[in-house]
């Protein structure tokens, strides 16, 4: 059993994703990131980072004691190497999709990350944050879309990588994005938002509401001072 420390962030869905496409039983704890849950002591035990998603693997396969592992392309990693899905085990198959991870980890998510914060939620319009992030998250979506333009998915086969990537192409509208502009994204984003687990995985996400000042305060306050509490 799995037990899943979850909200409906991208970084989250990447994970049910993951356990829908795979079929390991799991269970879901969740952490309302807008009233501070990934500040309590029993989360920080295993997400030091304040950050969810994070699992527990009451099962791990040195059949030691409960394992935990935070951040969601680590828990991608440890996810198919336990299963032997969605990652190959030949050295060139496992590079490309582990290059694609990272890229995601390292460019598609801060920089998307940093747009969605600067267009929707920042208290003020800061026109050279939205100009910058707008158009890095379009150079972003040109690099997956020429290279989608002779792979079916962005590894060859469906892994890891495509789960990774997806949730972060999802709010392409509030991030001032136009999948009409890059029709080989395009083509591969409607065909994972088809397929049975990725619609599952986002139907059990709770209706997102708008966010509140203390919500807002919670989210993007926080210091040092946050840690060391």
């Amino acid at each position: 059993m799995i037990d899943l420390h979850y909200w409906p962030t991208p970084n989250g869905h990447k994970i049910t994703i993951f356990l829908e496409e795979s079929g390991l039983p799991y269970s879901i704890h969740r952490v309302d990131i807008g009233k501070g849950d990934q500040f309590k002591p029993d989360f920080l035990k295993i997400a030091p980072n304040n950050r969810m998603p994070a699992i527990v693997d009451h099962a791990p396969s040195d059949g030691g004691a409960p394992l935990s592992v935070f951040e969601s392309g680590a828990i991608l990693h440890y996810l198919a190497d336990k299963t032997g899905k969605f990652l190959p085990r030949d050295v060139r198959g496992r590079t490309e999709v582990m290059q694609w991870l990272f890229w995601q980890m390292a460019g598609l998510g801060p920089m998307a990350g940093q747009n969605g914060h600067f267009n929707s939620y920042a208290p003020e319009k800061v026109p050279y944050a939205i100009d910058r992030y707008t158009k890095e998250t379009s150079r972003l979506y040109g690099v997956l879309n020429k290279r989608l333009a002779n792979h079916e998915f962005i590894a060859d086969d469906y892994s890891i990588a495509d789960m990774a990537c997806y949730p972060w192409i999802v709010p392409y509208e509030s991030h001032k994005q136009n999948l009409g502009d890059f029709p080989h994204l395009k083509r591969w984003f409607d065909a994972i938002k088809a397929r049975p687990a990725v619609e599952r995985a986002y139907a059990m996400a709770p209706p997102r509401k708008p966010m509140t000042d203390e919500e807002r305060k919670v989210l993007f306050g926080q210091d040092a001072s946050s840690v060391r509490a």
